[in-house]
């Protein structure tokens, strides 16, 4: 009879070595190799197919592929393109505390009043989740559809599924499930992986929609390799400051829809409350003719929006002045630097230089490249950026302003919130849908946008 034996998987990758070792050889993390005991049996698995599978025309196969299931959450189904697919896993992923269970409950019990709906939970016990929904429902009664189950072993959790037959399935978190087929612990890279898999196999034969909690690691990913991403059909992250009210849930991964769409939601005492007009909501505390202000106009999926970009400049008092990035990346901050520096004839080779995205919102696109230095080259001056004037373009090694996608979509926002002029690069091909009540500035390069935005006084 053939013995079991250890073998050594990383929690960051996946990687399995037959000895201990401090660094993984593949992703390069320290102490991510853990010992997990591979028994020489093999598990049938939780979920069993019945024949095998037979190639169909794609004429016959019946359903209608839009189908979807309306969500009553308007920012939650926004993201996920217009409503859950029957048969979809959806893995939602955030820092702890971020709003994640909150988020999740609020759509059971949004979703339990007009089917039914399961929630799942390893993490908390039935007293708690109930004194949550009561908190979240306030004067309103707890739906009759909504189901609850406080399970960790994974057999018990497709029982039920198959049971109850919900349209939806709450799973909180997937790293608290485990399989008793396999001997390693729950919460490891072979359960996570294993048990995901068993729930797609439900999601796909049942029609049922999934959607999983995961966990996150130190660096901001799900915990778990890559390949956990890829069996689920949808991937989101809630991200926020925690010392800001508001959340943004992201697709970063969509089968069924547009990936990097955003959802905007204020966190208070109710619950997760939807923000309808997040331009304004992250503009509501802007202080008017402050220099180092400057707004920036940002595409985060196929929505619009304006944000405020703070900069700041202070003569350092050591050798290497700081570069501090907060919400923008930081080798774009860098880049902007020099050729502010290089261009443009700023010195900031003795100057601390700061920039901030009010709200606790990341700014990735270099669409605002022009904002930023905008903000850095006013706070230098301490003249203010004219507080009617928004700022659109990329920004290039030769001081060039480079032009960007969705224009008018851009133009159209600044327009709805009062702006009486955007500067855009020069280059920008003018469209018929362009908006007429807002004055289109355009400037070939950097210096040329700085001295029409900058005051002179």
């Amino acid at each position: 009879m053939a013995k079991s034996k250890v073998e050594y998987v990383c929690q960051q990758c996946g990687r399995r070595t037959a000895k201990q070792m401090g660094k993984c050889p593949q992703c390069g993390s320290w102490n991510s190799m853990l010992g997990e005991v591979v028994s020489p049996r093999h598990g049938r698995g939780v979920v069993q197919r019945t024949q095998a599978s037979q190639a169909q025309r794609l004429t016959e196969i019946e359903g209608d592929p839009e189908e979807r299931i309306a969500l009553p959450i308007g920012e939650f189904s926004r993201v996920l393109g217009g409503g859950v697919v029957p048969g979809s896993v959806v893995l939602i992923g955030g820092d702890p505390g971020i709003g994640k269970s909150t988020l999740l409950l609020q759509v059971a019990l949004a979703m339990s009043k007009e089917g039914r709906v399961l929630y799942i939970s390893g993490e908390e016990s039935e007293r708690q989740i109930k004194a949550r929904s009561v908190r979240l429902l306030q004067s309103s009664s707890i739906p009759h559809e909504l189901y609850l189950l406080t399970e960790t072993h994974l057999e018990s959790v497709v029982d039920q599924i198959q049971t109850i037959d919900p349209d939806l399935v709450v799973v909180d978190s997937i790293q608290t499930i485990q399989s008793p087929d396999l001997d390693s612990a729950a919460g490891s890279i072979t359960q996570v992986r294993e048990c995901a898999h068993q729930l797609q196999v439900v999601a796909k034969s049942t029609g049922v929609a999934i959607f999983l909690v995961g966990h996150v690691t130190k660096e901001g990913a799900i915990a778990g390799p890559k390949v956990l991403e890829h069996i689920v059909d949808t991937v989101l992250y809630l991200e926020g400051d925690a010392f800001h009210a508001y959340r943004l849930l992201r697709s970063v991964k969509n089968r069924f829809g547009p990936t990097s769409e955003v959802g905007v939601f204020e966190m208070l005492p109710s619950g997760m409350e939807e923000v309808s007009n997040p331009s304004e909501a992250f503009l509501a505390e802007r202080v008017l003719n402050s220099p180092g202000s400057a707004i920036a106009v940002t595409m985060e999926g196929t929505r619009p929006l304006l944000v405020e970009i703070q900069g700041l400049t202070s003569t350092t008092t050591f050798g290497n002045p700081r570069r501090t990035a907060n919400g923008v990346d930081f080798n774009r901050l860098l880049l902007t630097v020099a050729v502010l520096t290089r261009r443009v004839g700023i010195r900031l080779s003795d100057q601390d230089v700061f920039v901030n995205v009010v709200g606790g919102l990341r700014i990735a696109e270099p669409a605002a490249d022009l904002a930023v230095a905008a903000s850095i080259a006013s706070s230098m001056k301490d003249r203010p950026i004219d507080k009617n004037l928004a700022l659109i373009g990329e920004v290039g090694l030769s001081g060039e302003l480079r032009r960007v996608a969705q224009l008018s979509a851009r133009m159209n926002e600044a327009s709805k919130l009062g702006f009486k002029g955007v500067i855009v690069p020069k280059s920008s091909i003018a469209g018929a849908d362009w908006p007429s009540n807002i004055e289109i500035i355009q400037a070939a390069t950097l210096r040329e946008a700085l001295q029409k935005s900058i005051s002179k006084e």
